[in-house]
């Protein structure tokens, strides 16, 4: 895993714009329910996504595939 690919969830909503930062953080607060534990990276009191399993994520749960 490449550092560059880590955001904070203000990067990530800066990144792709039709997301929103609660919905980001409801992804989070449910990611054990949702699967979006695997996109998470706890490092101190500071939470990460990592931009490649995100990707990874996303297409999991296309509409249609």
């Amino acid at each position: 895993m490449l550092s560059e690919a880590l955001v904070t969830v203000k990067g990530l909503v800066e990144n792709v714009p039709v997301l929103t930062e609660s919905m980001v953080r409801w992804w989070i607060y449910n990611a054990a329910e949702n699967g979006f534990d695997k996109v998470l990276i706890k490092i101190g009191g500071r939470v990460f996504i990592d931009m490649v399993e995100f990707n990874s994520w996303l297409e999991i749960h296309r509409i249609g595939k």
